[in-house]
């Protein structure tokens, strides 16, 4: 089924603007804060959240051929940027939240799910409710279990693994061929 694009979009965008505002309301304490991403706290994610809208994936990867890592020359960018005072990060996170990003290989899915998977970061380490849209969710999570789930999840480690949505009966991995194949 064939993505529609401007809800992609649209939905990146405004994601990007629901972390800026949370930002908003943090104290330094709480940008401190260590993430879920390894090494990385709050205010870096967000930085992150900046450079994947800002920086353009010809930049990510010319310093990951320098750095011989994707994942060296993303820390290297994240961490860059996160040097700056919040209240820029959070300016930047606004005036970038329009801009569509559509990587080559990956799609305008990889943002989405880049920005829903960050958000969830930063709220669930703040103790803060994470309720992404259903709809939204759904999306992110076939990229990540999909063909590409590029820097998210290391190939092969959802082999065999099954992951449903409990709110709507959405099943992704190994059981979503046995549900397509034998369930109406």
């Amino acid at each position: 089924m064939p993505i529609d694009r401007a809800f992609v979009f649209a939905a990146v965008a405004d994601e990007r603007r629901r972390i800026a505002g949370l930002l908003d309301t943090l104290d330094a304490a709480q940008l401190a804060t260590p993430s879920l991403c390894a090494g990385w706290d709050v205010k870096t994610v967000a930085a992150h959240a900046v450079g994947t809208a800002t920086d353009g994936t010809a930049a990510f990867l010319r310093l990951a051929l320098r750095r011989g890592s994707m994942a060296r020359a993303i820390d290297e960018l994240a961490r860059r940027r996160a040097q700056l005072p919040a209240a820029e990060i959070v300016a930047s996170l606004r005036h970038c939240a329009d801009r569509q990003i559509d990587p080559p290989l990956f799609g305008p899915l990889d943002p989405l799910a880049d920005v829903l998977v960050h958000s969830g970061d930063i709220r669930i380490r703040l103790g803060l409710p994470f309720q992404p849209d259903p709809q939204r969710a759904a999306l992110a999570m076939d990229f990540l279990t999909g063909r590409w789930p590029f820097a998210f999840v290391p190939l092969g480690r959802l082999r065999g693994i099954s992951l449903r949505a409990s709110d709507h009966g959405q099943v992704w991995g190994a059981a979503r061929k046995f549900v397509d194949r034998w369930l109406p």
